[in-house]
């Protein structure tokens, strides 16, 4: 019998919204039939970056702020994969915010699961972009207005770990986005800390499900923006999934062009020896 991995019990406090994050992440694996072998969760630093060690998947800890180019390499390498990116608002939103930008640009087959709890849980609780604090004389930075702000985004949404049906509903949608080549699924997910803080009060009433607005239009860029700014103005937010249109991945492309998959090369340095040769009699006098 194979051995693999047995997934650690999480370390987070008592009722933090990371294990609502986790619950419902599993619970998409199961209803799409998501092998172990399958898949694999990248996480960034922070509390969320623990994530990939309670998942029976392939798991990575990036650098502080970089699990975005490590989880796009990962699906270059090999497309077959379910790539699931992980992070807290801190990890996303500071250090690594260039790199999501660019992820929105480039597009890449990548599931980004963004936990926003508005502080830095571990290293006891200092501001973090997204932090909502009267004293704060900052504004509040917004992931969902920054992807709609950036042409070549094609998936975000957001969910809350206090609704747990919306947010495996939308991990799903994510994933299906992804594994059609469609390109980056970005999903924010309101994930309270309850030891620095605890929002789970204060932002209960403040959500508004985008899904259940008669009128609303997932695949209208502009009509998404004006509903969010909107929504902002009035101290709501929205939930649910906010945008979605067609998209290409650059892997897709690679493998529309005829490339094979990076992990289906031989790189034994024997195949290579011909090329080799070749390359260093470029260099002789």
């Amino acid at each position: 019998m194979t051995r693999t991995y047995e997934p650690n019990e999480p370390i987070w406090c008592a009722g933090c919204g990371h294990y609502g994050v986790r619950n419902a992440l599993l619970a998409a694996f199961r209803q799409m039939q998501i092998e172990s072998h399958q898949a694999m969760v990248l996480a960034g630093i922070g509390c969320a970056g623990t994530l990939q060690n309670n998942v029976s998947a392939y798991g990575y800890h990036a650098l502080h702020g970089r699990v975005l180019p490590a989880a796009t390499g990962v699906k270059l390498a090999n497309p077959r994969l379910e790539v699931i990116a992980v992070g807290g608002d801190g990890d996303g939103y500071a250090i690594g915010c260039g790199h999501l930008i660019h992820s929105f640009k480039r597009n890449p087959g990548v599931v980004y699961i963004l936990m926003n709890n508005g502080t830095y849980g571990l290293t006891k609780g200092q501001h973090s972009p997204t932090a909502d604090d009267e004293g704060i004389a900052e504004q509040v930075l917004d992931g969902i207005q920054l992807g709609l702000s950036i042409p070549g985004s094609s998936f975000i949404a957001r969910g809350s770990s206090a609704s747990p049906v919306q947010l495996e509903a939308l991990i799903v949608a994510a994933i299906e986005h992804t594994r059609a080549g469609l390109g980056f699924a970005f999903l924010e997910v309101l994930s309270p800390c309850v030891t620095y803080n605890d929002t789970y009060p204060a932002w209960a009433g403040r959500m508004v499900n985008v899904d259940e607005l008669a009128d609303y239009d997932s695949d209208n860029r502009v009509g998404a923006f004006a509903t969010v700014n909107g929504l902002l103005a009035e101290n709501r937010f929205a939930t649910g999934l906010i945008f979605k249109q067609g998209g290409s991945s650059p892997e897709r492309r690679r493998l529309d062009g005829g490339q094979a998959p990076l992990c289906d090369l031989d790189i034994s340095p024997g195949s290579h020896l011909s090329e080799f040769h070749e390359i260093m009699a470029g260099y002789e006098v």
